[in-house]
């Protein structure tokens, strides 16, 4: 997370807004994002439902959620996800401004 509050100012440029979306519930949440002063949004998600609905995996034997990353438009639409096979498998920031340009080049087509 830590990538993404250090670009935090730049994706909020490209008109993106962060959501951080984890298995605790929302007390170590809260404490978590305190400790890191994380300046995006954090959604405790203890029962596993966004998971499930996006698809995100578990794995017991490397420490359970692998991360996933989704972007998605301001009409609700899916336009990108990612599914990381080990908890180093994070897309760059810079794929992520990429991606983020294209879609933000489609709205004003």
């Amino acid at each position: 997370m830590a990538q993404l509050r250090q670009d935090y100012d730049r994706f909020r440029a490209q008109d993106a807004e962060i959501i951080a979306v984890g298995p605790e519930n929302s007390s170590a949440f809260r404490k978590y994002w305190d400790e890191n002063q994380l300046p995006f949004v954090g959604l405790p998600d203890p029962k596993h439902s966004v998971l499930k609905r996006y698809g995100q995996e578990v794995k017991l034997f490397k420490f359970g959620r692998m991360p996933a990353q989704v972007i998605i438009a301001k009409d609700g639409q899916v336009r990108f996800i990612h599914y990381g096979y080990s908890m180093q498998d994070i897309p760059k920031n810079s794929d992520l401004f990429q991606i983020l340009d294209l879609l933000n080049a489609e709205a004003k087509e």
